[in-house]
């Protein structure tokens, strides 16, 4: 029977009190007098530490994971295992140094290893303070030196360079030992054996949630991509009806009055009378120019929105194989790591993970603000996603141009508009780069074209811009600005190009 499951999981994973001190006892009676050789940082929240006795080397970890905070043995380790800053200088200033007691420190769970040198004395103390566990070092006089994970997370009431304070309070209980029966001897190497599988078992249903986030996310953006395309396949679908009125008006080219706005045409198969819409500011001849113009477009229209859709049929598919290995790995307790670890590593779904990754922003004092109107939706922008990952935000009125050019977009973010023609707003939001992938300046391109006065045509210059060298004149009306700068894209059109990226549209 695993260790794990013998001691039982249940409540908090952590090291109880009783647990702590008798961890502390162990180590205080076999190591004290050796002398620390090597420190390692192997990962964010742990630390090795390498001993070394008349009876050979011991490692000792000390973790002050969130949920797994514990002290235990460890394997010996890799030699190339990374450090972080804390690790540099505890190895700098701890190398060499004996081992001169371990002990309980306070009445919260919390214990110090104490370390002596000719220069002076430190001491690395774990707190096992759940979510705001940490680990940190003191000098000679009971300042705090470092800590392995911000004071921001643990203890604010803390500064660098001022003296430690024990946390207020105490442990609420003691809890139980659930090591209870294993021999002093083996009591370090049973706690890391237990860890060792709840860190697997951690690890495994992290990732395994990243993965599902990243399938359900792109399963809901493939749903609405495959809607937004059969509506526009419909669309297509009635090229027919341009060429039948065209080929109407040509019989019936002769009757047109210049400036009308509609002419009647006898259909001679049906015998019916159909009544065509025209343009009064064109000539009947571009009226006629016009109908089967729109007919040959949206008849490629349609062979290229039939193509995309089987691409899309295609992505679908994999993204359903990928969900039903995902559910399979899962269905093992605890859940099949390396499995799951292969699943990610595909390009695939590690494009998908990277794509709908969290982004962790530092986290700031909670400062009381106060309430914000909530925005009109006339001001919020249409937005797009780009193959690359990237948003496309296109703005929906001048009043929204304004909102989203100097309320919405940042500084690095891109500006696009067509030279010399009024129309909407574009911003690629860069999210920081610098380079932005060309395949997403020519979708934003696109959008500024469709999105303007000049949507019909084949090709046109496209203005870009960083969006904090576009300014917005005092008093100018609606939708003006003023860019500085730039550069100058001369698109030609591409209706498949166009399909993708208005087929990818999020905000509906």
């Amino acid at each position: 029977m695993p260790v794990a499951e013998r001691c039982g999981l249940e409540g908090d994973a952590m090291l109880s009190f009783v647990e702590l001190r008798r961890a502390a006892g162990i180590l205080q009676e076999t190591l004290p007098g050796a002398v620390l050789r090597r420190v390692v940082q192997p990962e964010d929240y742990q630390l090795v530490l390498t001993i070394e006795k008349p009876s050979g080397k011991s490692h000792v970890l000390i973790s002050c994971h969130p949920e797994l905070a514990r002290i235990c043995s460890a394997d010996a380790p890799e030699p190339d295992a990374s450090s972080g800053s804390f690790c540099q200088y505890a190895r700098a200033h701890l190398t060499g140094s004996r081992l001169a007691g371990i002990e309980i420190s306070g009445t919260n769970r919390q214990i110090a290893l104490r370390f002596q040198e000719r220069s002076g004395s430190f001491s690395l103390m774990l707190s096992i303070l759940g979510p705001r566990s940490n680990i940190y070092l003191l000098d000679a006089d009971g300042k705090l030196v470092l800590s392995v994970r911000s004071l921001e997370e643990t203890r604010r009431d803390l500064s660098i360079g001022e003296p430690w304070r024990d946390p207020e309070g105490k442990a609420p209980f003691e809890g139980f030992d659930r090591w209870n029966g294993v021999p002093d001897g083996q009591y370090l190497a049973a706690v890391a054996e237990t860890y060792r599988q709840l860190e697997a078992k951690h690890k495994a249903e992290a990732l395994a949630r990243r993965i599902a986030n990243a399938i359900n996310k792109e399963r809901t953006f493939l749903s609405r991509k495959f809607g937004n395309l059969q509506e526009d396949l419909a669309e297509a679908r009635q090229a027919d009806s341009y060429r039948q009125k065209g080929e109407l008006l040509k019989t019936s080219l002769h009757a047109v009055q210049p400036g009308a706005d509609r002419v009647l045409a006898t259909d001679y198969q049906t015998g019916e009378s159909i009544e065509i819409p025209l343009d009064p500011k064109l000539s009947p001849a571009a009226n006629l120019e016009s109908y089967f113009a729109h007919y040959q477009k949206i008849s490629r229209g349609s062979k290229i929105i039939e193509q995309q859709l089987g691409e899309l049929e295609a992505a679908r598919s994999a993204l359903e194989a990928a969900a039903s290995r995902l559910e399979k790995a899962l269905q093992s307790e605890p859940p099949d790591l390396p499995t799951l670890e292969s699943i990610a590593a595909e390009p695939a779904v590690r494009r998908l993970i990277h794509r709908y990754a969290r982004r962790q922003k530092p986290r700031l004092p909670q400062v009381k603000q106060p309430a914000k109107k909530e925005t009109s939706s006339r001001l919020l922008p249409k937005r797009f996603r780009t193959q690359d990952g990237l948003e496309i935000w296109v703005g929906r009125n001048d009043e929204g141009n304004d909102h989203l050019t100097t309320r919405l977009a940042r500084g690095n973010d891109l500006f696009f508009h067509l030279d010399g023609y009024p129309g909407s707003h574009v911003i690629l939001r860069t999210e920081g780069r610098t380079d932005p992938p060309p395949r997403s300046l020519l979708d934003a391109c696109e959008l500024a074209v469709h999105f303007s006065r000049m949507k019909s045509a084949g090709a046109a210059d496209v203005h870009v811009a960083p969006v904090k060298n576009v300014k917005k004149p005092k008093g100018a009306k609606p939708g003006l600005v003023f860019v500085r700068g730039g550069k100058t894209i001369h698109l030609r059109r591409d209706a498949r190009r166009l399909q993708n990226i208005l087929a990818s549209r999020t905000d509906e």
